[in-house]
């Protein structure tokens, strides 16, 4: 019987080690897996790669890992926020990598791993330093750069109901990335509010299916929210 369903953070994050590359889902801090983060913290895992859609928010979820010193490099779309004041010290003293990835290029990229694409074209940071060091193409009378998948060995994401089956639906904007980076990743863990009987889920609904996800936990959602607050504050 197949049941993706785990009752431990620290068992479900078992297959991230060092040199680990991490894609973690959020837009800024709306569907941040906070808790799959504290459980990474507590994991230990040192040298990691990071991808997410900026470079952590105040002192706590992602800019808490970052503090650990955990983090080699993070790959992300707006490294620098008003409080994004955790990543800039560790960048300006030399302690962190930044690669800064367009945003619709960060999900794509993530996409085309998921869809076995090996590279393609896109016209975003043509004549920038983005593009540096980059192939470069003119189709049609328009300039492209040649983009490359980014691929993960565990992704870290946050939806809204799950089933056994790990068939994942998500909560508004709390979706962003995390459609793409279960299929991107090699080993996918979600945090969900809600576990549902198989057949529950409409499956017009259902956004992630559960041939990307690995273990599903179910978390309280006023813990969470908490977290919001604090994060906020």
């Amino acid at each position: 019987m197949i049941n993706k369903i785990s009752d431990s953070v620290a068992q479900s994050l078992s297959k991230i080690h060092d040199g680990s590359t991490v894609l973690i889902g959020g837009f800024g801090t709306a569907g941040i897996p906070s808790v799959l983060i504290d459980g990474l913290i507590a994991q230990g895992a040192r040298e990691l790669t990071v991808v997410n859609n900026n470079a952590g928010n105040g002192d706590t979820g992602l800019a808490a890992l970052l503090k650990t010193g955990a983090v080699r490099k993070i790959i992300c779309s707006f490294p620098r926020q008003v409080d994004s004041y955790v990543f800039d010290e560790l960048y300006r003293s030399g302690k962190i990598e930044l690669e800064v990835v367009p945003q619709g290029n960060l999900a794509e990229r993530m996409r085309a791993a998921g869809a076995g694409i090996g590279a393609f074209f896109c016209p975003t940071a043509y004549g920038t330093e983005l593009a540096a060091g980059k192939e470069t193409r003119e189709i049609n009378g328009r300039h492209y750069v040649l983009e490359y998948p980014i691929y993960g060995d565990v992704a870290l994401i946050k939806a809204e109901q799950g089933d056994r089956w790990g068939n994942l639906t998500y909560r508004k904007s709390a979706r962003n990335f995390g459609p793409v980076m279960a299929a991107a990743a090699k080993y996918t863990v979600a945090t969900v509010h809600e576990i549902v009987e198989l057949g529950a889920l409409d499956p017009e609904a259902v956004v992630t299916p559960g041939i990307y996800v690995n273990q599903v936990i179910k978390i309280d959602r006023v813990a969470t929210q908490a977290v919001g607050i604090k994060q906020a504050a």
